[in-house]
């Protein structure tokens, strides 16, 4: 590709292993320090902070420094989205870890996707606002609607402008392999989900962990999953 963006050194970035697993441990969204980014990616704090500059030289991360420690998190939702889309073709193309824990079908069932809910009930809470015509998909483009306003405010999430990010925005799924609800929506109703103690995250990963009411809660919403 001679014109155009240049993909190879964004996908060599991505490629590498450690990074790999560094983009991956950001993927819920929160800030971590170089020293805990070293250890989810297996290696020493002096390879993590090589690594780290690349990512962060090529416009993946962001570094924000407070008293002795670097923070580091995703420059934005587009990297996630771009991370979330590798995986989905690694799945599809059978390039799986060799050895899945036993934490990999609660990641499936609920998983924080930079934001907002993923996996299994990330979906099926997109599929219940299209059934119940609170979302309707205008020409590839997902568009709440008067009755999705009034969810939204009813419901309790704020809806406030985000800068350019679109109100909602459809983020392709990797492990169910259609799209869950990303944008400012998104994000508010997990942030909303939160808050009403229905689930939460499990420390150290991306596993969104649903209580039992909270679920049934969740169900009585969102239609039964």
């Amino acid at each position: 590709m001679r014109l155009g963006p240049d993909i190879t050194r964004v996908a060599a970035l991505m490629g590498e292993p450690a990074r790999a697993n560094m983009l991956s441990a950001l993927m819920g969204g929160q800030a971590l320090t170089a020293g805990e980014l070293a250890r989810e990616a297996g290696v020493t704090p002096q390879t993590a902070s090589s690594h780290l500059a690349q990512l962060e030289t090529g416009g993946l991360v962001t570094r924000r420094v407070q008293g002795r420690h670097n923070y580091f998190a995703l420059a934005g939702q587009d990297v996630a989205e771009a991370m979330e889309h590798l995986a989905l073709l690694a799945d599809r193309a059978g390039h799986m870890r060799t050895r899945p824990g036993p934490r990999d079908p609660a990641l499936r069932r609920a998983r924080v996707c930079y934001d907002h809910l993923a996996g299994e009930l990330g979906v099926a809470m997109l599929d219940a606002l299209v059934a119940q015509g609170r979302i309707v998909d205008a020409e590839g483009s997902l568009v709440l609607t008067e009755a999705g306003h009034a969810f939204a405010r009813d419901f309790g999430v704020a809806l406030a402008p985000a800068g350019r990010r679109p109100l909602c925005k459809a983020c392709l799924d990797w492990s169910v392999r259609r799209s869950h609800l990303a944008g400012v929506m998104g994000a508010g109703l997990l942030s909303r989900i939160y808050a009403l103690g229905w689930a939460r995250r499990m420390e150290g990963t991306r596993i969104v962990q649903f209580s039992a009411p909270g679920l049934a809660a969740f169900e009585g919403v969102f239609g039964r999953v």
